[in-house]
C-alpha cells in the first residue's frame, strides 16, 4: 500500500502569540527592578537557529548526554507502551533527538501520531516536513503556540495513550515552585494511561556549568544578545549591542545558572514602537534566563509536588543528565 501524501498527514494549528506580546513584555520587564525579559522571547526565528548551534557546541554537554540516553534507551521507553500512542512534544524545535523515539515507536507499531508544540511556526513547518518525508507511517498535527497555550491541545489527544516529551532540561528555565506548578498543569492534561518523559540536567561542578552557558566561540552570547537585536528589528529600538555583554553565573546553593545581559557603560536606549526610554547604569544587568539543576532527590520531590511519580529514571554514562518517565500519581 502506498503511503498517504504528506499533505494528508500534516495539519498545523496556529495559536502563536500576537506580535505585540514581545512589545508588552519588554515594556513591563524593563520597568522592573531588577530589569528582565522573559526567556521565551529568545526563540524567534534567529534565536531558534542559534540555539540549534548551541546544542552542537563542545561545552554544551546537555544535548549529547540526552542523546546518549535516547540512543541506549529509546526501545526500552517505547516498550513501556503496549499499543500505538500519540507522541506529543513541548518545545519541539528541530526534533532532532525526537527521531530516536519516533523510530523506536514505529518499530513496535505500524503508525504514529506526533503532536509537536513550539512557539516558532517556521521551525515547526521545517521540522515537520523533514519528518514526514523520512517516515511514511507518521502523521503530524503541529501546534504553533506558547507552551501554556499548547496544553489545551494535549487534552484533545484522547483517542490513544500519549507520551508527552519535554526534553533538553527546558523545565530548568522555571523556578522550582513554578516548575512544579507547570508540571501539574501537564498532569491535568494527561489521562491515567499517559506518561511524561522529562529531561532534567543534574547538579555538577561550577566550571562545567558556566562553560556550558558561556562558550568560547560566543554562540551563547549571540543567542542572548539577540533579544536586543530583536527589539531593534521589531520595535525600532536603538540598542548598541556592542555596549552589552552576555553573563552566565552559577549560584551553587540554589542550583541555578543565571544568564543576564550587562550594560558595559552608562547609556540611554529608546524603544520607539512603545514610546519608552530606558536609562541603564554601567554594570546594570537585564535578566534573560535561569537554568535550574537538580539532584535525583529533588527530581522525586518535583514529581511529587506536581501530582506525578517517577516510574523510571535513566542517566547517561557520565551521570550528567537524566531522563525521567513520570506517571500520574
Amino acid at each position: 500500500m502506498r503511503p498517504r501524501p504528506i499533505a494528508h498527514r500534516y495539519t498545523l494549528v496556529d495559536d502563536a502569540p500576537h506580535e505585540d506580546s514581545f512589545a508588552a513584555a519588554l515594556a513591563a520587564g524593563l520597568a522592573e527592578a531588577p530589569r528582565a525579559i522573559p526567556c521565551r522571547f529568545l526563540y524567534d526565528e534567529i534565536g531558534s537557529k542559534l540555539f540549534e548551534e548551541i546544542c552542537e557546541l563542545p561545552e554544551y554537554y546537555l544535548t549529547r548526554a540526552e542523546r546518549e540516553i535516547l540512543c541506549a534507551r529509546a526501545g526500552e521507553i517505547a516498550a513501556r507502551f503496549e499499543r500505538d500512542v500519540a507522541l506529543a512534544e513541548l518545545g519541539s524545535g528541530s526534533a532532532a533527538k525526537t527521531r530516536l523515539l519516533i523510530e523506536a515507536f514505529l518499530a513496535r507499531h505500524a503508525r504514529l501520531r506526533y503532536v509537536p508544540i513550539d512557539i516558532s511556526k517556521s521551525m515547526l513547518e521545517a521540522s515537520s516536513r523533514a519528518l514526514l518525508e523520512r517516515y511514511p507511517a507518521l502523521e503530524i498535527r503541529a501546534v504553533a503556540a506558547e507552551l501554556g497555550a499548547g496544553l489545551s491541545h494535549l487534552r484533545r489527544e484522547r483517542a490513544r495513550p500519549k507520551l508527552v516529551l519535554w526534553l533538553g532540561s527546558s523545565v530548568g528555565n522555571l523556578g522550582r515552585a513554578e516548575a512544579a506548578e507547570f508540571l501539574a498543569r501537564v498532569r491535568d492534561a494527561m489521562a491515567p494511561s499517559d506518561a511524561l518523559l522529562l529531561g532534567i540536567d543534574l547538579r555538577k561542578e561550577r566550571a562545567v556549568l558556566e562553560r556550558a552557558y558561556d562558550d568560547a566561540a560566543g554562540v551563547t552570547a549571540r543567542f542572548t544578545l539577540n533579544l536586543l537585536e530583536r527589539a531593534n528589528r521589531e520595535l525600532d529600538a536603538n540598542f548598541d549591542v556592542r555596549a552589552f555583554a552576555h553573563r552566565a553565573v552559577y549560584h551553587e546553593e540554589e542550583g541555578r545558572v543565571e544568564i543576564a545581559i550587562e550594560s558595559l557603560r552608562r547609556q540611554r536606549v529608546a524603544i520607539e514602537a512603545i514610546g519608552l526610554d530606558v536609562d541603564l547604569a554601567r554594570g546594570e544587568r537585564i535578566h534573560a534566563e535561569d537554568s535550574f539543576k537538580y539532584s535525583l532527590a529533588e527530581i522525586d520531590a518535583l514529581a511529587a509536588a506536581s501530582g506525578t511519580r517517577v516510574s523510571d529514571c535513566w542517566l547517561d554514562p557520565a551521570a550528567r543528565f537524566s531522563l525521567n518517565l513520570l506517571r500520574p500519581a
